[in-house]
């Protein structure tokens, strides 16, 4: 029972942290594409400074997307650590015979 719920919990962090880059990497990507012209973060400005186009999606959400998708990873991995149980036992036995 208790590897199913660690099985479920490791499927959802991968499934939410993946979707999450994903779509702020690829999706988004897709978006600014198909938007058209200026595909980088800045807007576009003429000589005198005037903005004259600006990218479809904020940079800053594609940043945040990512980042939180890496934030569920990270979380999840730190989850594992501790929900593992460690290697070998640290106190040693040995064997002596009685009096």
């Amino acid at each position: 029972m208790k590897d199913t719920i660690i099985t479920t919990i490791d499927r959802a962090a991968m499934a939410l942290g993946g979707g999450l880059i994903l779509l702020g990497v690829v999706g988004l990507g897709i978006v600014e594409i198909l938007a058209g012209p200026p595909y980088g973060a800045a807007p576009t400005t003429n000589d005198a400074g005037e903005v004259i186009a600006t990218p479809m999606v904020d940079a800053n959400l594609r940043v945040f997307l990512v980042v939180a998708g890496l934030v569920v990873l990270l979380a999840w991995q730190v989850y594992r650590m501790a929900a593992t149980a460690g290697g070998e036992d640290a106190t040693q036995r040995v064997e002596m015979t009685a009096d």
